[in-house]
């Protein structure tokens, strides 16, 4: 058996197909998308294979490419059974990820023309044998030029077939860097609105007959639907659910011819999904969907490495999605979005939604009068938030898709919260980690995070946000299986921080804490007294032995059912932390 090559990087379905990298075959599709429309716009988050997709409909029904079509096609599903449009259309591509969105509007007009133009002259020198004569270029105005394009192709039998990749790419990072430059190109006859009016123009009988367009929300086409109000968007329809995306059965099947080639056993295996299932698993496009799927840039990028060295990655977080954090960061400086952010990490009160909203402005997302809902869409669209079943009412439920993207919302937190004294943070979870000291973890918690924690208007002040302030410190998947709820069947402790099958090797110790609060109107003391009692004090009160004794009884049917499933490998320490208010905290080793 070869060595496989995979295509991490690589969104050419060409180059793919002749050079012999790996490919999952959705060709399938393309009769379903010819039959669900012919202006179509498909979201997923970002580097999910949205581009390779796009290719492929480049490839099949590119007139240029007619005499490939046996090689390129013929050993896929749809070349088995292919469509009467195959190889029937002109191709333009636009990629809106290229345009700069720095500078002026002026300058961001200039890069789009810029883009427009080089795409259009590509288009002439493909076609050259098959227009009547040549396009005319506008170096100033790209839209002239489409136009004349448009044109020359209606004095020949064949129609074009527009490709937008990533629309929303550029003016999202307008938006992000400001309000008022997004406005500027949207608002009245603003830039994009203007361009997309072009494309609804030409769909009406001026050459253009089809149009798919890929993006990540719909957040940019809501606020340009005055000008281009036909397409329809086909990213929830469950026929689609794994156009883009890996299945299990996929991920098992190249895992498997891996495993063959390092010489490892099925168990090996299992084992692999496994930490592909925890680390990467997650993502549901449709209520409708049986099984979710996994992010292809992800699950390329474990292959590449387990591959190369028979060991699986370090780091789990590909480099290239950690600037999603960056979208985290944003919805947390909203109105309300840090209280969304920490719902999402503590995962016991789910995110939910009547309805995901499929259609909203920039203006409306800001307005904070209208809640959160748009807020949770839109990391829905962002993909650090995923549909999870929903809940008896009928409502939609959203929960973070897996182990890498929670390690995201841990780090905007950490970093939001505690700017100043994240090694401080870091030092004391090492204590925990390596030595099994809770305590200078327990102080700094106490010292730094309550303060911060009382003086924010959190709706739910109870053990769990303890918990997530204990998580955001203690997430490390370079070495550990952190609250893995999946992993752990949803029966144990608070907190579970198991240490990687891979970094065994290493003397660090598994952890399980269980949290408790306690109010302070509850022990019927102030602030201020519970802060002037010594730490035997607060211990000898009678409902934090109560507290510790509930935690102890918990700890020890965890501890059994841990032992149980990891074996003898296990260094296994376990704690009780009991919180009284935002003011004190008692740490206890528990066995």
């Amino acid at each position: 058996m070869g060595r496989l090559t995979f295509p991490y990087g690589i969104s050419d379905f060409y180059k793919l197909i002749t050079e012999g990298y790996l490919y999952l075959d959705r060709t399938d599709r393309i009769r379903l998308v010819e039959e669900a429309g012919s202006q179509l716009l498909f979201l997923r988050p970002r580097r999910f294979g949205k581009s390779l997709w796009l290719s492929t409909l480049e490839n099949y029904y590119d007139v240029a490419k007619a005499d490939e079509f046996e090689r390129l096609f013929g050993h896929l599903t749809i070349g088995q059974r292919p469509t009467a449009l195959h190889n029937r259309y002109f191709i333009l591509r636009w990629d809106f990820s290229v345009v700069d969105p720095q500078g002026e509007i002026r300058h961001i007009r200039r890069s789009l023309y810029n883009h427009i133009n080089a795409a259009i002259e590509r288009f002439a020198w493909r076609y050259q044998d098959l227009l009547p004569h040549p396009i005319e270029r506008d170096d100033d105005d790209a839209l002239r030029s489409f136009q004349s394009l448009l044109a020359v192709i209606q004095q020949t039998p064949y129609r074009l077939y527009l490709l937008i990749d990533e629309y929303d790419n550029f003016a999202n990072e307008v938006l992000m860097a400001g309000r008022e430059r997004y406005e500027a190109l949207l608002s009245g006859e603003g830039l994009l609105k203007t361009l997309f009016k072009a494309v609804k123009s030409a769909s009406s009988g001026l050459g253009l007959d089809r149009v798919f367009i890929t993006g990540v929300s719909p957040v940019v086409l809501s606020d340009v639907t005055s000008g281009y109000n036909i397409a329809e968007d086909v990213s929830l329809h469950p026929r689609f659910d794994d156009l883009c995306g890996f299945t299990e059965a996929e991920i098992a099947g190249v895992l498997h011819q891996i495993a063959a080639l390092c010489g490892f056993s099925a168990n090996r295996t299992d084992e692999a999904l496994t930490m592909m299932r925890t680390f990467y698993n997650g993502y549901r496009f449709s209520l409708e969907q049986e099984a979710p799927v996994y992010n292809p840039t992800l699950a390329l990028y474990f292959f590449k490495n387990w591959q190369r060295d028979c060991r699986y990655p370090r780091q789990m977080l590909d480099s290239n999605l950690a600037m999603d954090r960056a979208k985290i960061a944003y919805i947390a400086r909203l109105p309300h979005g840090e209280q969304v952010i920490l719902d999402a990490l503590s995962e016991e009160r789910p995110l939910r939604l009547s309805a995901l909203s499929d259609r909203f402005g920039v203006e409306e997302m800001l307005t904070a009068a209208k809640g959160t809902d748009f807020m949770i869409s839109l990391l829905y669209y962002f993909g650090v938030l995923t549909l999870a079943e929903p809940s008896p009412f009928g409502e939609m439920v959203f929960r973070i898709p897996n182990l890498v993207v929670r390690r995201l919302y841990a780090e905007q937190l950490r970093e939001q919260l505690l700017p100043r004294f994240q090694d401080e943070g870091r030092r004391a979870a090492r204590r925990l980690f390596q030595r099994g000291e809770i305590g200078p973890l327990c102080r700094f918690v106490e010292r730094r995070y309550f303060p911060i924690l009382a003086n924010r208007d959190y709706r739910w002040a109870n053990e769990l946000t303890v918990k997530t302030a204990f998580l955001t410190l203690l997430f490390d998947d370079v070495f550990y299986v952190i609250d893995s709820e999946a992993a752990l069947e949803r029966k144990y402790a608070d907190l579970a921080l198991i240490v990687r099958p891979d970094m065994r090797r290493y003397r660090l110790l598994d952890i399980l804490i269980e949290f408790k609060y306690i109010a302070l109107q509850d022990l019927g003391l102030s602030g201020e007294q519970v802060q002037n009692l010594s730490a035997e004090e607060i211990r000898n009160l009678g409902m934090v032995q109560s507290r510790l004794q509930e935690a102890t009884a918990q700890l020890q049917t965890y501890r059994h059912a841990v032992e149980a499933r990891y074996g003898e490998a296990l260094r296994l320490r376990t704690y009780a932390v009991i919180a009284l208010g935002f003011e004190r905290l008692v740490c206890s080793p528990i066995g």
